[in-house]
């Protein structure tokens, strides 16, 4: 919804790059805070015990690493 309305000349949005990308290579929207906006290295990960992962944890791993 924030991205409609900055398309729609609301006002501004703060949104994932990857989101906005389309309107701003088609001049729809300005990336107006680059300088700010650190860029993404990937997903990090956490957990102590890597033997007994339930079985959804695995999953969203699974499918991260997919991405990657």
């Amino acid at each position: 919804m924030a991205l409609t309305a900055a398309i729609d000349g609301v006002g501004l949005a703060f949104v994932m790059e990857d989101e906005a990308a389309h309107a701003v290579e088609d001049g729809r929207l300005v990336a107006v805070t680059e300088e700010w906006c650190p860029s993404f290295a990937g997903y990090h990960l956490y957990y102590p015990d890597r033997c007994q992962l339930p079985p959804t944890f695995a999953l969203l791993v699974q499918a991260l690493r997919y991405r990657a």
